[in-house]
């Protein structure tokens, strides 16, 4: 989970169900040129290399092509290219970086046919733009870590293009973000003002500009805080999508989003940002078969960060104590209907790197017990555990405030851990200043309870790496928000990436899960499932489960 692959951090949202409305009539496929989608966020702006957000993101899955995207397989793939570069193919090629480094030289070809949807060719000149755009810092793309890798593009013709890359990792024919940008409309406006562009982007200013869009769809109006309306983009060389036009619609209550649902306003709610996934399982529980369900795991990875600061968390006892004195299954069961997945560790199961036979930490109170004991803690006359200091064994537990599922969870969890001894005092704070001020600034006492998404095979350097700590002379970046040093996993977090050969990056893969686990210095909690509703008629929807979201694949979407 580095840089490359920023970690977004995700709320859980909760609302009341309503009752069932009547449904409208199903239509015969034939009458069915539209499609329309309930969200639950609007974006902030449209412009694809500019602040990272959900529903952006789905939005523009529909009408714009990154070079390369994780499917739902989890392998990476081409969109806007024809190949991806390998060392056995050519494209790639190791090479000495003009100050001595070990680099590589990536070529990427954009595939015949790719045009704007004003008929415009897209072309490397775009490619340079967006390149050009991005290592200018002041611009505000982000992720950086490619730009400043990145450190020279080459137009090789109208359609190819080669990047000179000043380190050598396995994820190296992975762009993420990088994508073109159309030259001839952004160029000018960045060249003007390249500090306030994110303020003038075309991608804002004239959001419908066909121009600006290749995907299968262009963006044809907006309603600001509402939604935007879709329609094919005549110009799209792919498979024809099914749908002439496509309404997505933001409704952030998630109770008014069922309301629209059950009442046919909507055919359907998108898994990515829809439906908390309690509530969706109560839908399914009094709806039956009226629609079609997919409950799909994902690289969503609820957990608590601990403050290793804390002396009573300073002790791996005492984290090791909280983990098995937790009914994870139970909890799952209760609030999740079983649909959420207990976590080993912040590494997905369905990760190739995963390793099962990592510590593991079922409910065992008898055992963590011991280890309270053995770690100097033992029950006072009021139960709560007290040290030989007489300290009373509290730790302060906090999340989002106004997030239901997990002030849930905060409560279940205080009354497992004070049958232990242990005294939990939750305080929760809204989000914006959870997240900008107390986690990022290492400010919560004890324990942080939020939820991290990556994209497959994520080296967690941000999370874990000692020089990845928040620090005032560093203006708080990075994300090890616990403060966890260890100079193995620092050096295992370094050597990962640089390893090409994937069987022999699995033994380092195995020893980074296998410190972390041992360690704790977060407490795993479950791997999220994000809960999709559809209509029965609709075909084709492949939920990925991380960060390359399903309209992606919009092309491949069918009427039955």
């Amino acid at each position: 989970m580095g840089p490359a692959a920023r970690r977004h951090l995700l709320a859980l949202l909760a609302g009341a169900v309503p009752g069932a409305a009547l449904a409208q009539a199903p239509l015969p496929p034939a009458a069915r040129e539209s499609l329309s989608i309930g969200i639950n966020q609007y974006p902030s702006t449209f412009h694809p290399n500019i602040e990272s957000m959900a529903a952006k993101s789905y939005i523009l899955g529909f009408a714009r092509r990154p070079m390369t995207a994780y499917d739902a397989e989890w392998q990476l793939t081409c969109l806007a290219c024809e190949r991806l570069p390998t060392l056995e193919n050519g494209d790639a090629v190791l090479e000495t970086t003009p100050d001595g480094k070990p680099g590589l030289r990536l070529t990427y070809r954009l595939r015949e046919g790719e045009r704007w949807a004003d008929g415009t060719p897209v072309s490397a000149e775009d490619l340079r733009f967006a390149w050009e755009a991005g290592r200018a810092f002041e611009t505000g793309f982000g992720p950086a870590e490619f730009y400043r890798s990145a450190y020279e593009l080459i137009v090789v013709d109208p359609r190819t293009v080669t990047l000179r890359l000043d380190k050598v990792t396995y994820q190296f024919a992975a762009l993420g973000d990088f994508q073109p940008l159309p030259a001839r409309i952004e160029r000018p406006i960045w060249e003007a003002d390249r500090r306030n562009y994110r303020s003038r982007t075309a991608y804002d200013t004239a959001t419908t500009n066909p121009a600006l869009w290749n995907g299968p769809y262009r963006i044809a109006a907006v309603q600001p805080g509402a939604g935007v309306t879709l329609e094919r983009n005549a110009h799209w060389s792919g498979p024809a999508p099914a749908f002439n036009r496509i309404a997505i619609r933001t409704v952030e209550n998630t109770a008014a989003l069922e309301a629209q649902l059950l009442a046919g306003q909507l055919d359907m709610v998108a898994g990515e940002l829809g439906l908390p996934l309690e509530q969706a399982t109560a839908l399914q529980r009094r709806t039956g078969d009226r629609f079609r369900f997919a409950f799909t795991p994902g690289l969503t990875y609820e957990h608590i960060d601990l403050n290793l600061d804390n002396p009573i968390l300073a002790d791996r006892r005492v984290r090791q104590a909280l983990l098995l004195g937790a009914d994870r299954a139970q909890i799952v069961a209760r609030l999740y209907d079983g649909k959420q997945e207990v976590a080993a560790s912040g590494v997905h199961p369905r990760d190739a790197m995963y390793d099962p036979d990592i510590p593991s930490y079922p409910f065992d109170p008898a055992r963590a017990a011991a280890l309270l004991e053995e770690a100097g803690w033992r029950p006072g006359p009021d139960g709560i555990r007290r040290n030989a200091q007489g300290q009373r064994l509290t730790l302060e537990l906090m999340t989002t405030a106004g997030n239901r599922a997990r002030e849930q969870v905060q409560q279940i969890l205080a009354g497992m851990w004070r049958a232990l001894g242990i005294e939990t005092r939750i305080r929760n704070e809204p989000p914006r200043v959870f997240f900008s001020e107390t986690v990022s600034r290492r400010r919560f006492e004890g324990m942080a309870m939020f939820a991290w998404i990556s994209s497959p095979e994520n080296v967690p350097r941000t999370t874990f790496h000692s020089d990845e700590i928040p620090r005032p002379e560093r203006n708080f970046s990075g994300q090890n928000y616990t403060g966890y040093r260890d100079a193995e996993v620092d050096r295992l977090i370094e050597a990962i990436p640089l390893e090409l050969d994937p069987e022999k990056r699995r033994p380092l893969w195995s020893e980074l899960q296998r410190r972390i686990a041992t360690d704790l210095p977060a407490l795993p909690l479950w791997h999220r499932s994000d809960a999709h509703v559809w209509p029965r008629w609709l075909d084709g929807v492949r939920p990925t489960g991380h960060q390359n979201y399903s309209s992606l694949w919009v092309a491949e979407w069918r009427v039955r």
